[in-house]
């Protein structure tokens, strides 16, 4: 992993901070992409490696193209694409949820991962190697009430990774998708704007997965043999068995 250029989307909290430390201590060489410049700049600080900041929102499609292609070129040999960034925004059924909300989910999760994985991939095809690696959800195998949005963003996601796949077999790059359960980082404040005591509800009594122990899967995906793809892997805690059923201490 020593030198590898890693690109991580997200990068400024939660899995994409904790991957990007986790690839760090490999000596990795990395592109720290995010909306949060202050926070982006604190973590480039921590890191002992050589890092470059890139600042936009990836669904604002012109902002995600500019930004890749103006990268200087000792940065644009990448040989790793971590597509992290993504959101959840409420948790309603159809009939009360805000059309605000499925936009944020359906241009960030969908759209913004597409576009940056379109703009990242000529480098990785004259290069005729790469690898990507799509953050999915277990919201992406399974519906759960109240979530038909961001269940199809993150279904959207999965079957995109695996349409990719194909498309990319006969280039040299490997594809593939990590799709966690529960983990306890800020994704809930988030989903429910903030509201602190109901989002550390969704965590009691469930022992959750840490944003370490998704970014220690992504690491074990991108150390695999040249000849390995690990193409799709759940990963979730183990009082959880899915998103309906769960062991929670009383």
């Amino acid at each position: 992993m020593e030198d590898k250029i890693i690109f991580i989307t997200g990068a400024s909290s939660g899995i994409g901070w904790a991957t990007a430390e986790a690839f760090s201590k490999r000596g990795a060489q990395l592109i720290l992409c995010g909306r949060r410049k202050e926070k982006l700049e604190i973590l480039a600080r921590k890191l002992d490696v050589k890092t470059t900041i890139l600042i936009f929102d990836v669904r604002d499609k012109k902002a995600v193209f500019d930004a890749i292609e103006n990268l200087p070129e000792n940065w644009k040999k990448i040989d790793i694409l971590i597509n992290n960034a993504g959101n959840a925004h409420g948790l309603d059924p159809v009939q009360t949820a805000k059309l605000e909300d499925w936009d944020a989910m359906i241009d960030g999760n969908v759209k913004g991962l597409m576009y940056v994985t379109k703009a990242v991939l000529p480098n990785m095809l004259s290069a005729k190697k790469g690898h990507i690696i799509n953050l999915g959800s277990i919201a992406g195998k399974e519906v759960y009430p109240n979530g038909s949005v961001y269940c199809s963003s993150k279904f959207a996601v999965d079957a995109f990774t695996q349409g990719l796949r194909i498309d990319l077999n006969s280039e040299g790059i490997r594809v593939g998708s990590v799709h966690p359960g529960l983990v306890d980082t800020e994704f809930s404040e988030v989903r429910f704007k903030g509201d602190h005591q109901r989002a550390r509800k969704v965590y009691q009594g469930i022992d959750a997965l840490s944003a370490n122990d998704v970014a220690d899967a992504i690491l074990y995906m991108a150390s695999a043999p040249e000849k390995v793809n690990v193409a799709d892997l759940v990963l979730l805690p183990t009082r959880q068995a899915n998103s309906y059923v769960s062991n929670r201490e009383k």
